[in-house]
């Protein structure tokens, strides 16, 4: 039996939130939902303007036969407008509604619903599907840019050429090298387009000794074994050709120990780019990425460095933004640790002005950032456009379905190896939305693995059942999906270098049934405007399922997933605003039913298996 309160709803989307041009100065329309029969006597907007609390009643605005709204103008008069809802019922006194979910006592700001002004968010963004390629490992289009057994040293060894396919070797380390670059993903376009992505993320090209080149050596050139500037140049004009966009890995924290920039410091203290570096002890004591010595970590005390990095006319972030790269944005290396060394903590200050000039450069460009932990601090609209949602997506997803964790492969002793209820991944994901904007929220880069991580399919136990449930989950939840190169058709591997393995060109090898639903997914996700745009309502979170709703005013999805077979026959969806007699359709299996005594009836929703219905 589902309570009233669960029926209370409001989000950031066009349903709940209208308005011409999100600037200053402009009025916002906000609407709530709750059960027709639920027991309200008013509703009030609490707002905070120049730190002053306001509370003003709301207009009732109509009813249907399973539900009723209120609505509110709210003026935006700051950057960044934080609201919530009180609730005065007839028998449980005064409750509080914020993005965080209902509550009887007074809450902090910190989970208000957030609206800001002023704010450009990159409109492409609605429609994209990421695809995720590590260069080295995709496809070697040009063998003569190949580099040479024995080339040279990296880290006291000799580079070592591999075979396209043999397995990458933990002991080769970053040394090893299969010949993937810009060529062959020129080349490989056509398949991306047929998977249905319209968007690629590569992690770094710019010269550096290593196969991840991390260690940057040269920030303004584009590494001759991937193709260098040319091949870089042959890319973009392809993928303009096919409408899809590129951004670029790039690492402002840290350098390579042969940069320029650190050779000349590490030789004389009195050097320019001395003050680059920190240095304990010159020449050999210094601050580093995790104490790694071939990454010296770059001191952002230094205006002169600031400057070349992003704040100059000729900056290098700005440089690779403009004709003839025009790159699409840009992935923040390690972004949580950016600026920040000890007491010195210019994290923000740091992120704001990368932000203020990108966004001078080109207002449609993606500021990504990595953050394997709590980011919100930075996706407030002055910073990161959105970072990589391991905390608010990816991980609860992996323990919900497996009862993996990161820091299990790591030999952590903390690692939780429990499958984690679905109640507790419900919350998560809640708790990491609650805590930004709506319309950072939807820009938020979704993802199931990646080059640091297992692979999807190993680290579920080869199980395409559950791989396929986190699909649906990846393609169908807020934000903007991302697929790591190979997932589509099953390519295994656990961490690093194992989750870095060439990727396979032979179709005989292929996972054709689990592409073509990648292919599925992808479609719906580029098609569906409650997938791009519409607001997310969870339905029902208990056993082995989780539900939640998509829906704009021409559109209502509700996605069912379930890992285990928990008995669950139906699904309440009255307090979705969902009346009896609608008609339901799974868009995965084809099946049709309608809605009977406030519940939709799971049929055809197989043991271990997701469904996602259409409902009119």
């Amino acid at each position: 039996m589902i309570n009233w309160t669960e029926s209370v709803h409001h989000d950031g989307s066009p349903l709940y939130v209208e308005v011409a041009e999100q600037r200053l100065g402009a009025t916002a329309t906000l609407r709530l939902r709750a059960a027709l029969d639920a027991p309200l006597t008013a509703v009030y907007l609490r707002s905070c303007p120049d730190g002053e609390q306001t509370i003003v009643p709301m207009e009732p605005a109509g009813a249907d036969s399973v539900c009723r709204w209120w609505r509110i103008e709210l003026p935006l008069r700051m950057l960044s407008t934080g609201y919530r809802f009180l609730l005065r019922t007839l028998h449980s006194g005064n409750l509080w509604y914020n993005a965080a979910g209902l509550v009887p006592h007074y809450p902090t700001d910190t989970n208000d619903f957030k609206l800001l002004a002023d704010y450009h968010a990159p409109a492409w963004l609605e429609g994209a599907v990421f695809y995720q390629i590590f260069p080295d490992r995709f496809a070697d289009g040009d063998p003569t840019n190949n580099v040479r057994d024995g080339q040279y040293v990296y880290m006291g060894k000799s580079v070592v050429a591999r075979q396209w396919g043999e397995m990458p070797r933990r002991e080769h380390s970053s040394g090893e090298f299969f010949g993937g670059d810009l060529q062959g993903i020129t080349q490989r376009l056509d398949y991306l387009a047929d998977l249905g992505v319209n968007a690629i993320y590569l992690n770094p090209i710019f010269t550096a000794p290593s196969n991840h080149k991390y260690d940057v050596a040269d920030y303004a050139t584009i590494d001759p074994h991937l193709g260098g500037e040319a091949a870089l140049v042959a890319l973009r004009e392809a993928l303009t050709a096919r409408g899809m966009r590129l951004i670029l890995d790039i690492v402002p924290n840290h350098c390579g120990a042969t940069h320029p920039w650190f050779v000349a410091a590490q030789a004389d203290p009195a050097a320019p780019t001395a003050e680059f570096f920190t240095f304990r002890r010159h020449p050999d004591e210094y601050e580093s990425w995790l104490g790694v010595d071939t990454l010296p970590k770059l001191d952002y005390r230094s205006e002169r460095l600031r400057e070349l990095m992003y704040a100059g006319e000729n900056a290098i972030m700005r440089h690779w933004l403009r004709p003839p790269y025009a790159i699409d944005g840009w992935r923040i290396d390690v972004a949580n640790m950016l600026g920040r060394q000890g007491p010195l903590n210019l994290g923000h200050k740091i992120g704001r002005g990368i932000r203020r000039a990108i966004k001078a450069e080109q207002p449609e460009a993606y500021l990504l950032g990595e953050h394997f932990f709590d980011g919100t601090p930075h996706l407030q609209g002055q910073e990161l456009d959105a970072s990589m949602n391991y905390q608010g997506f990816t991980f609860p997803v992996w323990r919900w379905l497996a009862g993996f964790e990161l820091a299990s492969v790591q030999d952590r002793p903390w690692a939780d190896v429990l499958p984690m209820s679905t109640e507790d991944m419900v919350a998560q994901w809640q708790a990491f939305r609650a805590a930004i904007p709506w319309q950072i929220v939807t820009q938020q880069f979704n993802l199931l693995g990646s080059h640091d991580t297992a692979r999807l399919r190993s680290l579920l136990g080869g199980d395409l059942r559950l791989v396929r449930i986190a699909v649906a989950l990846l393609l169908t939840y807020p934000g903007v999906p991302c697929i790591y190169y190979g997932d589509e058709l099953g390519l295994e591997g656990l961490v690093d270098p194992d989750c870095r393995r060439c990727m396979e060109w032979d179709p005989t090898t292929w996972n054709h049934e689990l592409r073509a639903f990648f292919q599925q997914l992808i479609r719906l996700r580029r098609t569906s405007l409650a997938l791009r745009r519409g607001g997310f309502q969870v339905l029902y979170a208990g056993g082995h399922t989780v539900a939640y709703q998509r829906e704009v005013a021409e559109e209502r999805l509700i996605i069912v997933a379930r890992r285990a077979d928990d008995g669950l026959k139906s699904l309440p969806v009255r307090h979705a605003g969902v009346p009896d007699g609608a008609f339901a359709y799974d868009l995965l299996g084809e099946t049709e039913t309608r809605v009977e005594a406030g519940s939709l009836p799971l049929t055809g929703l197989p043991a271990v298996g997701v469904m996602v219905w259409s409902i009119t």
